[in-house]
């Protein structure tokens, strides 16, 4: 008897490791939470598989705005275990020619979205293993064919979820594309003849801090201890914005109110600030791919 049930517990052991464990869905759009949208889109998901854990990066992307979602996406994926499948839908082509792709990174993550520049930064970071074109034919929803403007309800959450549910497999999801997918152009973090070169992706919006791509690991390259000062070159394309030191602290409280500075950000990235203030405000600075910026050793 007692062999009989050890037996059994065995089976059912290698039973639960045989079931293909389901990925988790993680949505981002700039539909924003005022109407049915996103909803409708977790509806059909649901609907595909009632038991994936599904979860929000944001929905108030600026509508049209491709580089922030560029920079949301980056800024979140890294976070998530590997085989997690993203939604991005920030998308002003859609029911044109533009591609409908899932790209797998070699880091194991995949993300649905169209092919309009949204995957610069996680192809960047996380690289590209592969990438395919999502055939509708196969996978769209039911009774959708007529529809031509809602791709994220209609297409994307519905392939994710066959592919996050385990019902379909990456290489079953359509063609696979042999181009590069759309990059945006922006400056890349890079060390130059004693000067670090650079973008501003994103502004900290709720106090005016200006982040930057540069991670500590660069910014040590120019040899800058605590409390010594940086001059800092900020253009918007070629034209010049910002000139001026500014003392790298460890926090805001390293100086005095009203003061700027520059920090490590929560991401580690270099950042500017002031203290009690707007650096962005004071200064007339914004971000996006057009926005780079220079730094040195000061004096």
């Amino acid at each position: 008897m007692i062999r009989v049930f050890i037996f059994n517990i065995s089976i059912l052991f290698l039973l639960s490791n045989c079931v293909k464990k389901k990925a988790t869905l993680v949505f981002m759009t700039d539909y924003g939470t005022k109407d049915g949208a996103v909803s409708a889109m977790k509806g059909v998901a649901h609907s595909v598989d009632a038991s994936i854990a599904m979860y929000d990066i944001t929905h108030d992307i600026p509508p049209y705005d491709i580089w922030e979602a560029a920079y949301r996406l980056h800024q979140s994926a890294i976070y998530w275990p590997a085989g997690t499948v993203f939604v991005s839908v920030i998308d002003p082509g859609v029911g044109t020619e533009r591609k409908s792709v899932i790209m797998k990174s070699r880091s194991g993550h995949f993300f649905v979205s169209p092919d309009n520049g949204t995957l610069t930064l996680v192809a960047d970071a996380l690289e590209v293993e592969a990438v395919r074109q999502i055939d509708e034919n196969i996978h769209r929803r039911s009774n959708s064919a007529q529809s031509y403007t809602f791709h994220g309800r209609d297409l994307y959450a519905y392939a994710a979820a066959r592919l996050a549910s385990g019902k379909i497999s990456f290489e079953k999801t359509g063609p696979l594309l042999t181009g590069t997918i759309i990059r945006l152009n922006y400056q890349k973090p890079v060390f130059e003849n004693g000067t670090l070169k650079g973008n501003i992706p994103v502004l900290d919006i709720q106090y005016g801090n200006v982040w930057t791509n540069i991670n500590d690991s660069l910014f040590k390259k120019l040899n800058v201890v605590t409390n010594q000062k940086v001059n800092v070159i900020i253009k918007n394309r070629d034209s010049l914005i910002y000139q001026g030191n500014v003392p790298f602290v460890n926090t805001f409280g390293g100086v005095k109110e009203a003061e700027s500075l520059g920090y490590m950000n929560s991401l580690l990235n270099f950042s500017l600030a002031i203290n009690m203030g707007s650096f962005a405000d004071s200064f007339h600075i914004k971000s996006g791919k057009d926005w780079s910026i220079e730094l040195s050793k000061g004096r």
